[in-house]
């Protein structure tokens, strides 16, 4: 995916899980941060972020021009910080890989999970997890604790038991990560979860991707995984 009218900034504060505070061109602005989680290794005092300017349509009311979309790491790696941005890479790797049907938002015991996917006589549930923690190119997830995440692991698990094909999908939306591990310091019982749904037959796959202020795709590598 690709975004438009993109501009770096400074990061200066996070007053909460949804703004941030950052020094532009034309001085200090409010911004809508489109990732929820703590991101604390990311958004340091100073950092260069990356923002997306948000065209208004007739009737919308924002409080905010623009979106924080990227950073740049300590390590200068651009990060990816776009919580709604996996799906829609994981949607273009799907079409790539010749799926014959996918729907999004699909309805499964009490979860609603990423996608459906039909790909022959192939019927395969899935949930996308973005990955921005990243330590000596290893990913971890969760960075904070993620109970509805244990949920979707058990409710792939149950497809499994079902007959059905199910994957969790981490898109590696840092460059260089290797794979991506659960973070069982932060949140042991989604690493638990994690390992039981490998041992049950969820199918774990870490798409590498290339990352720059302005794109986000899987990588030729990650093209190369077949579904």
């Amino acid at each position: 995916m690709r975004y438009e009218r993109v501009s770096r900034a400074r990061f200066l504060s996070r007053p909460n899980r949804f703004t941030a505070m950052v020094e532009t061109v034309s001085g200090s602005e409010m911004v809508h941060v489109r990732n929820t989680g703590r991101c604390r290794e990311l958004l340091t005092v100073g950092a260069e972020v990356y923002l997306t300017e948000v065209p208004v349509r007739p009737g919308q009311v924002r409080k905010t021009r623009y979106d924080l979309i990227a950073v740049r790491n300590r390590a200068g790696l651009t990060v990816n910080m776009d919580s709604q941005a996996p799906n829609h890479v994981v949607r273009e790797w799907l079409e790539k890989q010749g799926a014959d049907e996918i729907r999004g938002e699909y309805t499964y015991g009490q979860s609603r999970l990423d996608f459906y996917v039909r790909k022959g006589e192939r019927r395969i549930l899935m949930e996308v997890k973005g990955c921005t923690l990243e330590v000596e190119g290893i990913g971890y997830f969760p960075d904070a604790p993620t109970q509805r995440g244990v949920r979707h692991l058990h409710e792939l698990m149950d497809a499994v038991r079902e007959g059905l094909e199910a994957c969790l999908v981490f898109v590696m939306q840092v460059p260089g990560m290797r794979e991506v591990r659960g973070n069982r310091k932060t949140h042991p019982a989604f690493d638990d979860a994690l390992t039981e749904a490998r041992e049950k037959g969820v199918r774990v796959i870490c798409l590498p991707c290339r990352v720059e202020p302005d794109i986000l795709e899987v990588s030729a590598e990650g093209e190369a995984i077949e579904l």
